[in-house]
C-alpha cells in the first residue's frame, strides 16, 4: 500500500457554473479540467473536484468547535503548513468573505491546526486546514 493516499473525488451542486468557474478557477486558483454545459472538473490541490449544475445544499446546521460556529456540512483540503499560510494570505488579499477567518485552532494541544472557512458563490462551505505536525491529522487526545 502506498504511503501517499490516492486523490479523492467530490462533486457538489452549484446554481451558477460561471460564478463557480470564477470562484474555483479564478479566486482559489484551481486548474480547470474537462467540462460541459452542466459540470466543470477542477484540480483542487491534486484532487478531482466537480461542480454540477443543481440545487445547492445550503447551510442550516452549525456545531461549536473550539469557540467557533462550524458549518456541519463542509469540505476542503488539508494543506502543508507553509502552503496554507500562502493560500490564506492570497484569499485575504482578494477580500474573501470568511465564515471563520484564518486562525490557529487547538493551540498547544493535540491536533493543533491552522484553519479557515468560507463559502463559494452557491453557499457551499469550505474549510482549508494545515497541521503544524502533520502526523497529528488523526491523533487522539
Amino acid at each position: 500500500m502506498s504511503s501517499v493516499p490516492p486523490p479523492f473525488h467530490l462533486a457538489v451542486p452549484v446554481d451558477d457554473l460561471s460564478a463557480a468557474r470564477q470562484f474555483y478557477g479564478g479566486i482559489l486558483g484551481c486548474p480547470e479540467g474537462r467540462s460541459s454545459e452542466k459540470w466543470i472538473d477542477f484540480n483542487l490541490f491534486g484532487h478531482q473536484f466537480v461542480v454540477h449544475l443543481g440545487t445547492p445544499v445550503g447551510q442550516p446546521d452549525k456545531n461549536a468547535v473550539d469557540g467557533d460556529a462550524v458549518p456541519s456540512f463542509h469540505f476542503g483540503c488539508v494543506l502543508e503548513w507553509e502552503e496554507w499560510h500562502v493560500f490564506a494570505g492570497r484569499l485575504t488579499a482578494q477580500n474573501v468573505d470568511f465564515i471563520i477567518k484564518p486562525k490557529i485552532r487547538f493551540e498547544g494541544e493535540v491536533g493543533e491546526q491552522a484553519t479557515m472557512f468560507f463559502k463559494d458563490p452557491a453557499g457551499n462551505a469550505l474549510e482549508f486546514k494545515a497541521f503544524k505536525d502533520a502526523s497529528q491529522l488523526f491523533a487522539k487526545d
